[in-house]
């Protein structure tokens, strides 16, 4: 359970930097290219250590 509730946090910190720096970012493909990178993590993440 423990292992479980480490991978939602940093999953969480993950998507929270993410915002971050799509915010701060003004070219609509850099968001794009964000965006489907932190997809990309969050999937392997998922993939690797939750299911």
């Amino acid at each position: 359970m423990e292992q479980n509730f480490t991978y939602y946090i940093v999953l969480l910190v993950l998507i929270i930097i993410g915002f971050i720096v799509v915010k701060k970012v003004a070219s609509c493909m850099i968001k794009s290219v964000v965006t489907i990178v932190l997809m990309v993590i969050a999937a392997a993440l998922y993939w690797l250590y939750l299911r």
